[in-house]
């Protein structure tokens, strides 16, 4: 059988995840390995037309397709991103049609699960059998029995296309809805929003009044008694992608330094907003792969977060509702920055003065909050992926991100280690070997010492 390797890690060749494929191509030496470099040579893929049709030829020609690739801020990378909507835009989706798939992804498992359901939705999408996905840890391949279970799974891939097996669609097209939004104008000054001096930055892939979310932009502009910035993302000094060189891990340094002006436009422009919001349309089951370019782009400080204490929010043009994966990544990426997501608006739903009174209270609460420094307590999705990252730094990967570890050991984040949480072990010393005795176990009302705290609080006059 023919197998085409649609590769998304920009190393290419050097990537890890790469090696699994060479694994099974080791174990399976009968069948063709056909392995493209994707995310690497993606300039030229979107550049040179014959080269794009060539490796769609590939595709059709093969058995079977393995979409591989690194983990990239809870995605792909946006190299692979963008082939991905090149196969839409040049109506290349019937080469992939009732091809058998499957995913292969490499990461430390921090927001895998995004990714995996972005790639089945794109299966989905273009019509494939889409058998499975192998979320592999980086360090699998060294492990006999994760070898063992990676073979198992790759071999029921071949079983499946040896076999003509069936495989089921978990996801429906996207409706996308017909629909003008035309704004009104904010003619009582009254209505406005003071921003009180708040630095209210909007970073978008699209502000043509031609379009819905330009317009949105616009209404949301115009809710504030003052000037706030309004910034194209495709008009920032960005040469390209990130290459996963990790030679930010050691000092937080780009290789893009003196490259290009993404980093100045980060740290001067980004960094330096009090309110801050992220608008664009959606393209194919994300944003823009520029929007996913510059968040990859912005890992140049790894794990530390930068976006600290911020009001942030969304707005977007498309089909979100459809989409609760991206709605996720979203929430979770600006919990882990340590920022307070106020609202997402859409045009999803509404009449046009229904989407203007939203965006003309997005704006009041985005003030309100910041002026109180309001952020709201974490969910699993910023609680969990900062213990995952904090785990693995300080353990086996802190030779690699050696700048995160710095951080984190300056700003408590070790502190938070269970062995480390000195009120609760006085409390395990003290109540373990009293809750190991059947009478004492048995007279304790566990809800009533749960309570007891609580009523300290609230009987209180002061607190």
């Amino acid at each position: 059988m023919k197998f085409t390797i649609l590769n998304g890690s920009p190393k290419g060749a050097e990537s890890v995840t790469m090696q699994y494929i060479l694994y099974i191509k080791k174990k399976h030496p009968e069948h063709e390995y056909n392995i493209i470099n994707i995310a690497q040579a993606i300039k030229k893929i979107e550049n040179d037309e014959k080269r794009f049709d060539d490796i769609i030829l590939q595709v059709k020609e093969s058995d079977g397709v393995v979409w591989g690739f690194p983990l990239y801020v809870m995605l792909v990378c946006s190299q692979y991103k963008r082939f991905i909507e090149l196969i839409f835009e040049r109506n290349a989706e019937s080469a992939f049609e009732n091809k058998y798939t499957i995913v292969l992804s490499t990461s430390i498992h921090f927001y895998d699960h995004t990714a995996h359901n972005y790639m089945h939705s794109i299966c989905d999408d273009l019509k494939m059998k889409y058998v499975g996905n192998y979320p592999a840890d980086s360090w699998d391949l060294l492990y006999p029995k994760r070898r063992a279970r990676w073979l198992i799974f790759a071999e029921e891939f071949i079983n499946h296309i040896e076999n003509n097996f069936p495989t089921s669609r978990h996801y429906t097209p996207l409706i996308r809805r017909e629909f003008k939004y035309t704004p009104s104008k904010v003619i009582d000054n009254s209505k406005k929003i003071n921003t009180n001096g708040k630095n209210i930055l909007v970073v978008s892939d699209e502000t043509s009044e031609n379009t819905n979310l330009g317009n949105m932009l616009k209404r949301f502009k115009d809710s504030f008694s003052s000037e706030i910035e309004i910034i194209n993302i495709n008009k920032i000094d960005i040469k390209g992608g990130c290459i996963s060189c990790l030679q930010c891990g050691y000092d937080h340094k780009c290789s893009y330094i003196g490259k290009d002006g993404f980093i100045d436009f980060w740290e001067d422009v980004v960094m330096t907003s009090d309110i801050l919001i992220f608008a664009g349309v959606i393209k194919d089951r994300y944003l823009s792969a520029k929007w996913k370019m510059a968040l990859d782009r912005a890992f140049y400080m790894t794990h530390t977060p930068t976006l600290i204490g911020k009001q942030m929010g969304y707005i977007i043009s498309g089909p979100l509702s459809q989409i609760p994966n991206l709605t996720e990544m979203f929430q979770g990426h600006i919990e882990l920055q340590g920022s307070n997501l106020v609202d997402i608006i859409t045009d999803e739903f509404g009449t046009s003065e229904e989407i203007d009174a939203l965006i003309q209270d997005f704006a009041r609460r985005l003030v309100t909050f910041s002026n109180t420094d309001y952020i709201k307590p974490l969910t699993f999705l910023g609680e969990g992926g900062r213990k995952i990252f904090r785990d693995d730094i300080y353990g086996r990967n802190r030779f690699v991100f050696m700048a995160d570890h710095e951080y984190y050991e300056k700003h408590g984040y070790y502190d938070t280690f269970p062995q480390n949480d000195e009120r609760a072990k006085k409390l395990n010393e003290k109540l373990i070997p009293l809750i190991k005795i059947d009478k004492i176990r048995n007279k304790m009302n566990m809800k009533q010492e749960f309570l007891r705290p609580f009523r300290k609080v609230l009987e209180d006059p002061i607190k």
